[in-house]
């Protein structure tokens, strides 16, 4: 039975194809969670949305499911004393700020729609100078593209904009602002994270940027922008209006990457993590002094606790296959039944028998930038087995992870010290110990993966006094925790790196 004294925090998941609600104690364990999976809109080749308001409705059924569990345990929902938020980040909502309506479906963050619109700003005057206010590269990630199609393309949204009604949200505005009940309350923010990613926002103010925002030529009197809060806040994001757990405050907002670097507690320089996912994404604390890179890495705020603390920021590196190079094993070559036993085939042999897997199957991304390359295998001779190339497609996220570090080293001025990991491939303890053995610093893999979500419910946690600061968390999720300590000398190391980046560049121009 739950001790009267205990409390917890909730945490509100919103990611790309499922939303999650999970309850956690004061020792960061999830003691419940329930998970929904909800409907992926591909309209057109290259289109990805969601439905808003499922996306709000699937959040209210996974609150609802996960305290059924939790009160189940003999807990009692007054326990629980704040709520957090994690999202998917880039991915835009807009809506009708009087009824607050959606216009539209959102638009994702993967949604690649904009292409030829970018290609054709990108020759703007002034263009150059966007990475070094915002942070970001022009791209068709920020959310400023999805605004700006919308408006060209759908009447609605055109309307809207014309009369002064139209409002601009990520998702985690949208989230805040339907949860306190819309309209009536009106409560609309966003948390320097998620702002980052519209490329609307300053990286050294965190305040809108009127030159941006003049830059894409939108009239700022006829869009309404979310206002920018601390990610930890103990009254500017409301409370929910609905579910059972009406009345209690909302007090933490982190987009996913970002959370997930706070759940690893990578609250000081030199401190990194890599999420594992279908993708790749690497962030890199560099301190309150936001670093503009010169190696293809994005710049973006880490976290902005507020208080007497100063923000912090981040570099960020994404690798675009991962977790999805070992499903292409299992799908398409039939290698092996399950994505799970990638590691024993790859164990079936002493190393990669001289293959080389560089897994460009859609161009390279950091810190290559390399649009042309395609997946190329090098190195197969009448010697190579399934298990060399296994292994060989484990090693490609290694590697590229290495790279990845090595740019933010450059840029950051900052020597990592150990690279923290979630993620479903660090479950592979043989790809943990290659990773450590590459990058010649330990790797800690926590024995509790869900990260993310725990970095959501530490922002809001802070917020109200569930943890007094920092100091406090670095005892929290270190039970059972896994160190890979490198097993090579750096020669060694740097032999097998300079491998690779051969393979890199004979992958180049293949797409031509």
């Amino acid at each position: 039975m739950g001790s009267t004294s205990e409390v917890f925090v909730g945490s509100i998941d919103q990611g790309t194809t499922s939303s999650r609600f999970l309850i956690f104690n004061k020792q960061g364990e999830p003691v419940a969670s329930h998970q929904l999976e909800f409907k992926q809109i591909y309209p057109q080749p290259g289109w990805h949305e969601h439905d808003p308001l499922e996306i709000v409705s699937s959040v209210e059924k996974c609150i609802d499911g996960a305290v059924a569990q939790f009160e189940t345990q003999g807990h009692n929902i007054n326990s629980i004393k704040a709520i957090g938020i994690t999202n998917q980040r880039e991915t835009t909502v807009l809506w009708d700020q009087q009824t607050g309506e959606p216009l539209y479906n959102a638009i994702v963050w993967t949604d690649t729609r904009t292409q030829n619109m970018i290609r054709k700003i990108k020759h703007r005057l002034g263009a150059d100078l966007l990475n070094e206010i915002s942070g970001l590269p022009l791209s068709t990630y920020p959310s400023v593209g999805k605004l700006l199609w919308l408006l060209e393309n759908e009447p609605k949204v055109k309307t809207a904009y014309d009369k002064g009604v139209l409002a601009f949200g990520t998702i985690d505005a949208w989230l805040v602002y339907k949860l306190n009940g819309g309209p009536k309350r009106n409560i609309f923010v966003s948390d320097p994270s998620n702002a980052s990613r519209t490329l609307f926002m300053n990286i050294s103010t965190l305040q809108y940027d009127e030159s941006l925002i003049d830059f894409f030529r939108i009239d700022p009197t006829k869009v309404h922008l979310p206002k920018i809060v601390h990610s930890s806040d103990a009254t500017a994001y409301g409370s929910l209006t609905t579910t059972v757990l009406k009345g209690i405050p909302i007090t933490g907002v982190l987009g996913d990457q970002s959370a997930a670097l706070v759940g690893q507690k990578g609250f000081t320089p030199g401190l990194a993590k890599n999420t594992y996912g279908t993708g790749s994404f690497i962030l890199y604390n560099v301190g309150d002094k936001p670093v503009i890179s010169k190696h293809g890495l994005l710049t973006t705020v880490a976290f902005d606790f507020g208080g007497s603390t100063k923000p912090q920021y981040a570099l960020e590196g994404s690798i675009a296959v991962a977790g999805s190079s070992v499903k292409f094993l299992v799908d398409n070559l039939g290698f092996i039944e399950s994505s799970s036993k990638i590691s024993s085939l790859a164990e079936t042999v002493e190393d990669n028998g001289g293959v080389t897997f560089v897994t460009a199957f859609s161009g390279l991304f950091a810190p290559y930038w390399i649009d042309d390359a395609r997946g190329t295998l090098f190195g197969i001779t009448a010697y190579t087995q399934r298990g060399h190339i296994a292994r060989a497609t484990l090693e490609a996220t290694c590697f590229q992870t290495k790279a990845i570090l090595v740019a933010m080293e450059k840029d950051s001025g900052h020597k990592l010290t150990e690279l923290a990991v979630d993620g479903g491939m660090c479950n592979s303890d043989l790809t943990m110990q290659t990773q450590s053995d590459l990058i010649s610093i330990p790797v800690v893999r926590p024995a509790m993966r869900e990260t993310t979500a725990l970095g959501a419910a530490i922002a809001a946690g802070l917020a109200v006094g569930v943890w007094n600061d920092i100091d406090e968390l670095k005892q929290i999720n270190t039970e059972g925790m896994t160190k890979f300590s490198p097993s090579i000398g750096q020669d060694a190391a740097e032999t097998r790196f300079a491998r690779w980046e051969k393979a890199v560049e004979m992958s180049k121009g293949w797409a031509n």
